[in-house]
């Protein structure tokens, strides 16, 4: 019980380790493209956090694997380049007693992993898809940030203002240009420009919100023409367009596991298999680096290391190329992602007792010399 222990913390310090610089890495991405987003005024910067929370599940559940591999190559790596693990072989630690140690701290990794996987990731898609639809029924000035030009509407509308209250009710030093174009987009009708003093929202009855602009000037015409036309006004009024959340989540990732069992269609059946292959995946790689790990002290423990990565991506790119075959059909819904598992079992299999079967077929051929 003592190795185990040992042998157990060693593998889930370095996978805590290696799993939390992955996961800073890729968050650390995801929320640059999001900033960006909120810098062009298309998200919200105060639901940034909120969507780095939810789709905290979703990067999970795809760390924990690599980090466990990567946490037995480093971790048993770092045993055999110290000799710990040739003083446990003379005790009687062979690689399938320490492949059946290491079964422990893979399983509470599987356990997390399918939980995050089959509950927590889909939860966090559908919250996420909300919030996206949620920003996507906000207009320009709920989003605007003051002294700087917002575009919007694909780049059709610019909006600028000044000054701007806490409430986002009243504004200062108002600037829109909206460039107008025929509905099916292929021609340009010119631009209009309203530039006023002040201006406020105001919410009618109905849910319909009006600016009402004050003391200003609306330019009409095309530009590099002198045929502008200019409207000097005490008050003017423009419809905002009226929020409206799109209830209807339609990404597959967001429909919830139990609504997937039984169905006919390919794309769920694969992401159902998807769902069910990330905790079985954590088994196969766990099978696969126990032999990956040991290495000679002499040649270091990065020898392996390289390689391993290589078996590890090719594994998880067979899958994905699976899914999208039986997402097209291409392939039968029995056959699906089972069989690249199947695969990768056969290899963790021969790379667990090929050394073994090697010692043997060496000591019968010295017993037939002698």
């Amino acid at each position: 019980m003592i190795v185990f222990r040992y042998l157990s913390r060693e593998v889930l310090v370095t996978l805590s380790a290696v799993s939390a610089v992955l996961l800073v890495i890729i968050m650390s991405g995801r929320f640059i493209k999001y900033l960006a987003q909120a810098a062009q005024g298309i998200l919200d910067p105060s639901v940034l956090f909120l969507i780095m929370g939810f789709r905290l599940p979703g990067f999970l559940q795809l760390i924990l694997p690599l980090g466990l591999f990567l946490g037995f190559l480093l971790a048993y790596g770092r045993l055999y380049l110290d000799s710990e693990m040739t003083v446990l072989s003379a005790t009687g630690m062979s690689q399938q007693r320490l492949f059946l140690y290491s079964l422990a701290p893979a399983a509470v990794v599987a356990l997390l992993v399918a939980w995050l996987s089959m509950g927590l990731a889909p939860q966090g898609v559908t919250q996420v898809a909300k919030i996206f639809n949620q920003q996507d029924a906000l207009t320009e000035f709920d989003t605007l940030v003051p002294g700087r030009f917002q575009s919007m509407r694909n780049g059709t509308r610019v909006t600028y203002t000044r000054d701007l209250s806490e409430d986002r009710t009243e504004l200062g030093g108002i600037f829109i240009s909206d460039k107008r174009v025929s509905r099916d987009g292929a021609k340009d009708r010119g631009i209009s420009v309203l530039v006023a003093e002040s201006g406020r929202q105001e919410v009618q009855p109905d849910g319909s919100r009006y600016l009402i602009l004050e003391n200003g000037y609306r330019y009409d015409g095309n530009p590099g023409q002198a045929d502008y036309r200019v409207i000097q006004y005490d008050t003017y009024g423009v419809l905002l367009p009226k929020p409206s959340v799109a209830a209807d989540i339609s990404e597959r990732e967001a429909i919830p596991t139990s609504q997937l069992i039984g169905s006919d269609d390919p794309r769920l059946q694969s992401e159902l298999q998807w769902r069910l292959s990330i905790p079985l995946l954590v088994f196969i790689v766990t099978l696969m680096a126990v032999p990956l790990s040991r290495v000679n002290p002499r040649q270091g423990r990065f020898l392996k290391l390289l390689p391993a990565i290589l078996l590890y991506m090719t594994y998880l790119g067979l899958l994905v190329a699976a899914r999208s075959a039986l997402d097209k059909g291409r392939i039968p819904p029995y056959v699906g992602l089972w069989s690249v598992h199947l695969l990768f079992l056969l290899v963790g299999l021969a790379l667990l007792y090929w050394e073994p079967l090697r010692l043997k077929l060496v000591s019968r051929r010295e017993n037939a010399r002698g």
